[in-house]
């Protein structure tokens, strides 16, 4: 269907919903109304809403306000199951099309409502529910990266080989996912001076988080955790007993999966490391803080400094092309895999987290790397250009990739340029996807995935308060 007729059709498939009886908007006539209707929405906020409307009246591309008003609210309308458990909110999130809270989504889902909870006591409260569901699935097993809200529900992936258990979606274990929580927290923190989450269930948390990095330091042994699964899907399986590929003990911490759920090549994922850096910082910080905890908060900032001199050490290889860059993974032994992979954190994402400023040589040098052909998940095509990764198979950009370029970006023609890529790419439905062919934007994976539209209208909303005339 050609983009015209589109825009002129009365039936639409969007956000895994087919809406039968399609209204239209005053102010956007032509487009169809693909939102969840207000009775069936999860969650309402007063301060999103105004936000909607704001960007919709002032910016003058409907297109734009459309795509807007779908994705900025996708979360809320769509994934969040808040109720008040023992006088504590309590929030569970699932991704979308996969009735599942991974502990990275969940984050990355609500992550742009933060700035709006000064306006929105009902939205801080959610959020907060968020942060004491994380704890709960961090204490229940730090190695795991998706959980139930059903304690007792039994995994669809019962079967892999490591210490699965009720409640438990996913055991695969990922630095992100200890990271995120903490990102969350100590964002939400900021923004509020409420502590009333960070209780003594949140610090157990904490400590759960750092005893499993320094295990997965492995400066002694293997440590407590392996993963195999029975799979012709290479990338969802961990080699040598489900160990992983050896690594030499520098201060690293392993990861035997990638944000994307794919098994990595190399145990020590450089972006992962990058972003447990902040994450421990942050959390001796407030563990210092709010917690009273000064010999807590000083392991935490030791690891951090230590995982911090590794990486200066370990992480940048000198590239024959493009200078001094970060590989994606390294061994410590000398090995590295120069590629990056859509999902957050990756390389390209690291000023996004805090990790280092897009004005960085080595970042600029490695970014400029990343978006060229000697990227292997770099793919240019009729439709768009962007990175993917091995997880959606090849040809296939991510939204994902497209919306970080243009957040880590100090180059406004670029900005917009990736605000038109995705403005022209979401498959004729008004919502982002996983991922799209590179060709073809109606081919692409995952209907539902709240966090492709969220982060969309986070760069949407960011860009509108910084550089609304890029949004013309």
């Amino acid at each position: 269907m050609k983009r015209n007729e589109f825009i002129k059709s009365s039936g639409l498939l969007g956000a895994g919903l087919l809406l039968k009886d399609l209204s239209f908007a005053h102010s956007f006539e032509s487009f169809p109304v693909v939102r969840v209707p207000l009775e069936k929405r999860k969650f309402h906020s007063r301060a999103v809403e105004a936000a909607i409307s704001s960007f919709q009246k002032n910016v003058p591309n409907k297109e734009l306000g459309w795509l807007f008003g779908n994705c900025l609210p996708n979360t809320l309308d769509t994934t969040v199951d808040f109720e008040m458990v023992n006088g504590q909110p309590d929030t569970y999130v699932i991704t979308g099309d996969i009735d599942a809270m991974w502990l990275r989504d969940s984050t990355a889902q609500v992550w742009p409502y933060l700035q709006f909870i000064k306006e929105d006591a009902e939205l801080k409260q959610l959020i907060a529910g968020v942060i004491n569901r994380q704890t709960k699935c961090v204490l229940k097993d730090p190695y795991a990266n998706a959980f139930y809200k059903d304690e007792h529900k039994i995994s669809e992936w019962k079967s892999d080989l490591t210490k699965m258990q009720p409640g438990i979606h996913e055991r695969k274990w990922e630095i992100d996912s200890l990271c995120y929580p903490i990102r969350l927290a100590y964002n939400y923190w900021k923004q509020t001076n409420d502590t009333t989450p960070f209780d003594k269930h949140w610090k157990d948390a904490i400590k759960a988080t750092l005893q499993t990095f320094r295990e997965q330091q492995r400066k002694v042994n293997h440590g407590p955790y392996s993963f195999q699964r029975t799979t012709a899907w290479a990338t969802d399986g961990v080699p040598l007993g489900g160990f992983g590929y050896p690594i030499k003990p520098v201060g690293l911490i392993c990861s035997m999966f990638r944000p994307s759920d794919d098994a990595t090549v190399f145990p020590f994922l450089v972006p992962s490391n990058f972003f447990a850096v902040v994450s421990l910082q942050q959390a001796a910080i407030m563990v210092k803080q709010v917690s009273k905890d000064d010999a807590l908060a000083s392991q935490l900032k030791a690891l951090s400094d230590e995982v911090a001199r590794a990486l200066q050490q370990h992480a940048a290889i000198n590239h024959p092309q493009y200078g001094k860059i970060y590989a994606y993974e390294v061994n410590g032994f000398g090995s590295y895999n120069l590629m990056d992979d859509a999902n957050v954190p990756s390389l390209l994402s690291l000023p996004y987290l805090n990790a280092v400023k897009n004005t960085d040589p080595v970042y600029i040098n490695t970014r400029r790397m990343l978006l060229s052909n000697n990227n292997p998940f770099f793919f240019k095509g009729r439709a768009a250009e962007g990175i993917g990764g091995p997880h959606a198979g090849m040809d296939m950009i991510w939204p994902l990739s497209i919306i970080m370029r243009a957040l880590t970006s100090r180059d406004e023609q670029e900005i917009k340029t990736c605000i038109s890529m995705l403005r022209k790419t979401h498959g004729d439905t008004g919502f982002m996807h996983e991922s799209f062919h590179k060709d073809d934007s109606a081919k692409f994976t995952r209907k539902w995935f709240a966090w492709a539209n969220t982060i969309f209208g986070e760069l949407l909303w960011e860009v509108y308060k910084t550089k609304p005339h890029l949004l013309v």
